[in-house]
């Protein structure tokens, strides 16, 4: 039969083993959920159930208004809670948090530091307090304090308990803050990103009636005109043409943005949408008297694609090399087959890309001019709808440049046929 000695032991040994157990499940569960206000009352409870006591409580510092805040208690209202201001000077928690030693006090009513308010205001009577500083790398973020032992006084084993629990929850806060200040930021982004759209959505819609308008009253005036009128109805017909292919690529980006593109995918031979799109830029690439060089076969290339929105994203390939090209240089339109896809590209011998740019220039509204000294002009979204159109039906598209005044090619893969 075994002695009274050795089933004390025997106890300890499964007490100790019981706790570790608890503390390698709080880790656990720690690590698994970023949801800050379900981590505080896991801490508050577990640190309750560990040192067998009353309650737990974590107080949390504030950077702005220096001060702590109780973030969580057990059993307790945490917005009632967080309404008891707890100064870092003249208490125990503050104490804890500018020592940065643990504090254990078994008879909390006679010291001078018991912060009785706290007491007070959740009718909660405070006998006993073992508190620990809560590290995060070289900082503390707070206090986690357990009250009213149960059974006897706390002692130093218990401050090693709750310091290890203390230690897991800086980290776990840590992140669960970091993680909300995330989520919090993409939703202002997001919120941001549709303010923008709806802007761009209502000024597109709103400016398109009066510039139908001038567009045909300059046309009735430049059939009718003769001379130097002529010309000016020519250029106020140019004019407001620009303007309106700025409407369309924002009507287009917003499209995009707004997820609801539809695709109405069709086979047809790649040089009928390349076609397409050179009979749409061949005007604007002859004022600036560019040569188009075309580098496909006769031969047709079958690609599965939505025709209209593919010739869109070749047109704003091609209007970008227009754009960006000196006067009376060359642009190449080429295809080819390439396994199982279809190559496209598009090369000037304009001013280039540098290539740290080669990414940044598809992003929306992205310039590689200064804007106080730009030259060529455009809303930097052409190249951004190009790469929606493209990726939205399983394509790649990408730059390629040598640098700065040496000229950029822009190649897109798409899904042969």
């Amino acid at each position: 039969m075994p002695s009274l000695a050795t089933t004390g032991a025997l106890k300890h040994l499964e007490g100790k083993e019981k706790l570790l157990l608890r503390l390698v499940d709080l880790s656990v569960q720690l690590n698994s959920t970023l949801d800050l206000d379900e981590l505080l009352q896991l801490i508050t409870a577990t640190a309750a159930e560990a040192l067998d006591c009353e309650a737990a409580s974590i107080l949390l510092y504030d950077e702005k208004n220096p001060r702590l805040f109780f973030a969580a208690a057990t059993g307790s209202d945490p917005a009632q809670l967080a309404e008891i201001p707890v100064p870092i000077d003249g208490s125990l928690a503050g104490t804890i948090f500018r020592t940065n030693q643990p504090l254990i006090l078994n008879n909390v009513e006679q010291d001078p530091r018991h912060y009785s308010l706290v007491s007070d205001h959740i009718k909660f009577k405070t006998k006993s307090l073992l508190g620990v500083p809560m590290p995060i790398k070289d900082q503390t973020m707070g206090v986690l304090e357990a009250v009213n032992k149960r059974d006897g006084n706390f002692k130093e084993s218990d401050a090693t308990v709750l310091a290890v629990i203390a230690a897991h929850a800086a980290i776990a806060i840590n992140n669960a803050r970091l993680f909300r200040a995330r989520q919090q930021a993409l939703e202002k982004v997001r919120v941001m990103n549709e303010i923008k759209n709806n802007f761009l959505s209502i000024a597109s819609h709103e400016l398109r009636t009066p510039l139908g308008l001038i567009i045909g009253y300059a046309g009735f005036l430049q059939e009718g005109a003769a001379g130097n009128s002529r010309d000016h109805a020519g250029h106020v017909l140019a004019a407001a043409s620009q303007m309106r292919a700025i409407l369309d690529e924002m009507s287009n980006l917003t499209l995009l943005q707004s997820d609801a593109m539809t695709l109405k995918k069709a086979t047809i031979p790649v040089q009928d949408i390349l076609n397409l799109a050179l009979d749409e830029i061949k005007y604007s690439a002859a004022r600036r008297d560019l040569s188009l060089v075309l580098a496909f076969r006769e031969e047709a290339i079958p690609v599965t694609v939505d025709p209209e929105k593919t010739t869109l994203a070749i047109v704003n390939l091609l209007n970008n090399a227009v754009r960006f090209s000196p006067e009376k240089s060359e642009i190449t339109l080429g295809a080819v087959e390439q396994g199982d896809k279809a190559m496209i590209w598009v090369q000037d011998r304009g001013i280039g890309i540098p290539v740290d740019k080669l990414q940044k220039v598809f992003e929306e509204f992205y310039q590689i001019e200064p804007p106080n000294t730009r030259q060529y002009g455009g809303l930097g979204i052409g190249l951004t709808i190009a790469r929606g159109i493209i990726e939205a039906q399983g394509g790649t598209i990408w730059a390629e440049s040598e640098g700065k005044g040496r000229g950029a090619t822009f190649k897109v893969l798409l899904p042969a046929a």
